[in-house]
C-alpha cells in the first residue's frame, strides 16, 4: 500500500478511537483501549519502515521544533547576538551564548518559519553570507573564551539569489568550513531536519555530528537530484532512495556519528519529548570532549572529516 494512503488510513483510525473514548459507556472501556493498543502498534510499524521520501517529508514538517525551541528547552541564560559587524543581520541564522548544564557555551543554529509572514522574514531557513559571517563570529568569540559549541542544523540550503552570491555566498561558506576545522574547542553538530548541501556543512564541521532520527543530510535535495538526473522533478521519491540521506544510511557510511530516537510519530508531535531524548546525548558528548588537550580535538576533527568517501575496491 501507498505509505502516504497508509498514513491517511492510521490517522482516521486515531480519530475513530479518539471518538470512541468519548462516547465509550461503562464496561466497554477495556475494549476501547485494546483498540488502541492496536492502533499505536500499527502506526509504531509505519514509523520503523518509513523510506527516504518519507522521512524527507517528516525532516521538512512545519511543526518540527527549530533551533530556538531547542534552546528554550535545553539552554539557559540565552542572549542572542546579530549581525556579521560588515553587512546586515540574517534572521535565518540565530547565534547567541548560553549555559547548558551550567557549562558557558554558544549555540548556532538555522531557523526556519511557522506561518507565511515568519517564513518570509527567516527567508524559510536559507541563510546568506551575513549570516554565515554571523555565526563564524560567535564561534570565534565562544572559542576565545573557551566556550564549547552547539550547533543545530536545519535548512534547504543555502540561499541562491543574486543578492547573496554578489555578496560573496561561496567565499562566506569556505571561510566556515576552514576556521571551524580549527576553532580549539569541542563543537557538537545535530541535524535536526533537513541538512542541505554545503548551506547545512558551513555550520556543521565538528567533532561529533548527530542526526535526529528523520532528519536527512544531503549534497542536493531529491527534487534538485531528479531534475538533473532524469529532467523531471517528480522522480523526487527515487532520488531520495539513491542519495542515501537518511540517518541509517549516513551512519553505516560514517558520515554522522550517532542516531538520535524521535518520539513516536517523530518530532513534531511532541517537541518537548524530542528534546528531552536528544539532552542526554548531548551532555554525554561535551563530558567527552571537554576534557580532551586541543591538539587531539584538532587532530581526531580532521582525521574525522579526511575519512569520509573514503572507497575500499576488492
Amino acid at each position: 500500500m501507498d505509505p502516504i494512503r497508509k498514513k491517511r488510513q492510521i490517522d482516521r483510525l486515531e480519530q475513530d478511537v479518539a471518538e470512541l473514548r468519548r462516547l465509550a459507556t461503562k464496561g466497554s472501556e477495556d475494549e476501547v483501549e485494546r483498540l488502541h493498543r492496536e492502533v499505536e502498534e500499527l502506526k509504531r510499524e509505519f514509523y520503523q519502515h518509513l523510506g527516504a521520501w518519507q522521512r524527507t517529508q517528516l525532516a521538512r514538517h512545519a511543526h518540527r521544533p527549530y533551533t530556538l525551541e531547542y534552546v528554550n528547552m535545553l539552554f539557559e541564560e540565552w542572549n542572542e547576538i546579530h549581525g556579521d559587524r560588515g553587512f546586515a543581520d540574517d534572521p535565518a541564522i540565530v547565534a547567541g551564548l548560553a549555559r547548558f548544564h551550567g557549562q558557558p557555551c554558544a549555540v548556532v543554529g538555522h531557523q526556519k518559519g511557522r506561518d507565511t509572514k515568519q517564513k518570509v522574514i527567516r527567508n524559510f531557513g536559507m541563510p546568506k553570507p551575513e549570516g554565515y559571517r554571523k555565526a563564524l563570529r560567535v564561534m570565534q568569540l565562544a572559542a576565545k573564551f573557551r566556550r564549547p559549541i552547539f550547533t543545530f542544523v536545519d535548512t534547504p540550503g543555502a540561499y541562491p539569489g543574486m543578492d547573496a552570491e554578489e555578496r560573496g555566498q561561496a567565499e562566506a561558506i569556505a571561510r566556515n568550513l576552514r576556521e571551524m576545522a580549527r576553532l580549539p574547542v569541542p563543537i557538537i553538530v545535530t541535524i535536526t531536519g533537513e541538512g542541505g548541501s554545503g548551506g547545512a556543512l558551513a555550520i556543521a564541521v565538528g567533532d561529533r555530528v548527530n542526526m535526529l532520527e528523520n532528519s536527512i543530510y544531503s549534497v542536493i535535495s531529491p527534487e534538485g537530484c531528479a531534475s538533473i538526473m532524469w529532467r523531471d522533478a517528480a522522480r523526487a521519491e527515487d532520488a531520495a532512495n539513491a542519495l542515501r540521506i537518511t540517518a541509517h544510511d549516513l551512519l553505516n557510511m560514517g558520515i554522522v556519528d550517532e542516531i538520535v530516537p524521535e518520539p513516536e510519530g517523530g518530532a513534531h508531535h511532541d517537541p518537548e519529548g524530542a528534546a528531552r531524548l536528544l539532552e542526554p546525548v548531548l551532555a554525554r558528548m561535551l563530558e567527552t570532549l571537554m576534557p580532551l588537550p586541543t591538539e587531539t580535538l584538532l587532530r581526531t576533527r580532521y582525521e574525522k572529516f579526511r575519512r569520509m568517501g573514503n572507497l575500499s575496491i576488492s
